[in-house]
């Protein structure tokens, strides 16, 4: 039966209606948010998962029609997720997944289509709102609810869930998620914000995150399901407390030796070594491998925890607000138009700047206003940089979101199309891997824009804090590496100038951070930044004034935006000759490497781009005597091409010619006009200015210096005027 429930969300109505569509899941409910509309249903299998891990999937589908579009390509069907769905349902994902029981394992799938999209209402905030309401509605085991939303700031004040107007006048931007008292995640782009705006902002969210979540639970009152029991992984308390006392001593050296792969190495023998002495003691139960493995691996997260908690001792023996060891160059690679390689302790990202023509920008398929991008930052882990084998293939999930984190802490800092007018990429190869390799990318890639000459307007670093709690104790860490990310409790990351945050990132595996945590995170990670932005600025202080001999240069002109389509020419074929004629020799399609490239633009401006700056030149000349115009009484020389008997033709730029008439060649009368001039003879004209068929007059005589011109006399008069009537006649 179907159930409606209305909310005045800040003005703008949120209504949820469920028991009519998609019945047969666990929980669904269609949720509108203004006219955006998303479907969220959730299902739970019955059986146990055997792995040790919960499996769970959240999945949000991008629907062309939800914006009226019809997908591109041949097949014209919605293909693999964007990288806007990808990064959706990551935000989905990360406040969810902590609201379930870390012993659950039967498997969750959380499906959310999107049906309509107001660009006005946030499809992702609504979705997630959904996600967790279907999640709340049924019988699945969740701990919610959770919602979001986006915090902009416009000057002084705060917005919730800026309209598409209001986010470009954004000065900060943050997506907060959380249930009702605490935050659980947290993405962030700002132009150098102050720590003390960006905890303004995400304590402003959360207190609209608590009104979402109120209006959750009031449904669920209403039409909630009874949680089933479901089976826990669970281990028995008196085996764990044989495997600690065997494996524990062991585990705390290993974990301490400072080397990553050493360490690893030497974990791995203490977890066989466990193993194969509890499978010997108790030969008879075959479930004893698979326990022993479990609690040993409980035991390596305790060990660190309480190494960090109680002692102050980090595993690689640094103090907590500590960072690695820094290192940083650039220049490795020759051809690249910028190159730098970034290392933080066993972290290392070789990062390159390619510049592009304006045209080459990336084309967006997807559901919002913007359909193309100018700065890319594409980030990729090879199972090398871990020491291990692996399968490669097209970027999974976290390449896709550590990519997007990047290429917001550095957009921040990119010169607009007018101050430069390229497309910009970057490529972040993780070469070695030991934690946080997404902020050495922020690095990397920084320096790499510095050495490719894009004038940035200040350079951004990275770090990553983690937090390690038990109990009521908790500690915060800066710079974590891999085993306290994988053993701590959140993954906090912070990149910025010197003046401000340009991006932040935060998950957490507990269910929520409280105010206090995160004021103090966001201070470490300030003194930590300016530290790394030293080191960066030692190696290159300023972006460079050059760019790289291999770069395309560029020159822009403007000219009247409806001299655009004489510079195309019919079906682009003055426009490829303009190309294949001013490229250099051996050029022989315009899609060649090194042939000149043109950006057009319905503006009127004309971006040219090429390494050789002659080339350039070559081709600003021929674009600017195709759109030059003649001015009425002004001396021009030009070529004549044509003679013909009534007059001559004379070309005074390429694509503009003029006719002298016969009468207009010399003061004197002239029988023949081939008498005065030959093809190819350069002479002196006067423009006379457009005909009513828009035909160019010219006249050489008009030209002459005044000394080969004749004063009329009365009978040259006479005589001139009597011919003129003959003719008539």
């Amino acid at each position: 039966m179907k159930k409606e429930f209305k909310y005045n969300f800040l003005g703008r109505e949120i209504v949820v209606e469920t028991g009519e569509l998609a019945k047969q899941a666990h929980g669904a409910v269609l949720v509108r948010y203004g006219d955006t509309v998303i479907l969220s249903a959730a299902v739970m299998s019955d059986n146990v998962g055997t792995g040790d891990f919960f499996p769970l999937t959240v999945v949000y589908n991008e629907k062309l029609y939800s914006v009226g579009k019809i997908p591109g390509g041949f097949i014209k069907r919605e293909g693999r997720p964007t990288d806007s769905a990808t990064l959706a349902a990551r935000q989905i994902d990360r406040p969810i997944r902590p609201m379930f029981d870390e012993n659950f394992r039967n498997e969750v799938q959380v499906i959310n289509t999107v049906l309509s999209v107001d660009p006005n209402n946030s499809p992702e905030m609504t979705a997630l709102f959904g996600s967790s309401l279907a999640l709340g509605i049924s019988k699945i085991p969740f701990d919610g609810p959770v919602a979001g939303v986006i915090v902009g700031k416009i000057g002084k004040d705060f917005v919730i869930n800026p309209t598409a107007e209001q986010i470009d006048k954004c000065e900060l931007t943050v997506t907060v998620a959380g249930t009702k008292n605490d935050i659980c995640m947290i993405e962030a782009g700002a132009h150098e914000a102050s720590e003390s705006d960006m905890l303004d902002a995400l304590m402003f969210g959360q207190k609209h995150v608590k009104m979402l979540c109120e209006f959750q639970e009031s449904i669920i009152e209403v039409v909630g399901q009874p949680k089933v029991e479901v089976e826990l992984a669970s281990i028995d308390p008196n085996f764990e407390k044989e495997v600690k006392e065997y494996a524990e001593d062991e585990m705390l050296k290993a974990v301490q030796i400072k080397d990553k792969l050493a360490s690893y190495a030497r974990i791995d023998e203490v977890k066989e070594d466990t193993i194969a002495h509890f499978t010997e003691t108790y030969p008879e139960d075959e479930e004893i491998p698979k326990l022993a493995k479990k609690v040993v691996d409980a035991i390596e997260g305790e060990v660190v925890r309480d190494l960090i908690t109680n002692k102050k001792v980090r595993p690689d023996g640094r103090k907590v607000d500590e960072i690695r060891p820094l290192s940083a160059y650039i220049d490795l690679l020759p051809r690249t138009h910028g190159s730098a390689v970034f290392t933080r302790g066993q972290t290392q990202a070789l990062a390159t700047t390619t510049l592009g023509a304006i045209g080459e920008h990336q084309i967006l398929d997807g559901l919002g206003l913007e359909d193309t991008k100018r700065f890319m930052l594409h980030y990729n882990f090879p199972n090398f940089s871990v020491g291990e084998t692996g399968r490669y293939g097209a970027p999974g999930r976290r390449e896709i979101g550590h990519g997007a984190l990047g290429e917001r802490a550095l957009l921040q800092v990119i010169p607009s199309e007018e101050e430069f007018p390229y497309t910009i990429r970057v490529v972040s190869e993780i070469l070695e891997s030991n934690g946080s390799s997404s902020q050495a990318s922020i690095c990397a890639g920084c320096l790499s824009l510095m050495a490719a000459g894009v004038p940035i307007k200040a350079p951004v670093a990275g770090i990553a804090m983690g937090l390690i709690t038990k109990g009521k104790k908790y500690t915060i860490l800066t710079d974590i590496q891999g085993i306290e990310d994988h053993m701590g409790d959140m993954d906090f990351k912070v990149a910025g100038t010197k003046k401000g945050i340009t991006a932040l990132q935060m998950d957490i595996k507990i269910k929520g951070v409280t105010k206090n945590i995160l004021k103090e995170a966001l201070e470490q990670a300030k003194k930590a930044r300016l530290e790394i932005l030293d080191l960066m600025t030692s190696v290159i202080p300023e972006p460079r004034k050059e760019l790289s001999p291999y770069a395309p240069k560029i020159e822009m002109i403007n000219i009247n935006p409806e001299k655009i389509k004489d510079v195309i020419g019919r079906g682009g074929e003055m426009i490829t000759k303009i190309i294949l004629e001013c490229s250099p020799e051996g050029v022989t399609t315009v899609s060649d490497k090194d042939a000149v490239k043109v950006d057009l633009q319905d503006d009127g401006k004309v971006i040219v781009y090429h390494t050789d700056k002659d080339v350039i030149r070559r081709t600003i000349e021929r674009i600017e005597n195709i759109v030059r115009e003649v001015e009425d009484g002004k001396i021009y020389t030009g070529k004549v091409v044509k003679v013909e008997d009534f007059g001559c033709f004379v070309s005074l730029w390429d694509g503009c010619e003029g006719l002298v008439h016969v009468s207009q060649l010399a003061n004197e009368r002239v029988n023949k006009p081939s008498d005065i001039v030959k093809v190819g003879d350069e002479i002196v004209v006067k423009s006379l200015g457009y005909d009513n068929k828009g035909r160019l007059n010219l006249s050489r005589k008009e030209a002459l210096p005044k000394s080969e011109k004749k004063e009329p006399t009365k009978e040259s008069e006479k005589e001139e005027k009597t011919k003129r009537n003959h003719k008539e006649k």
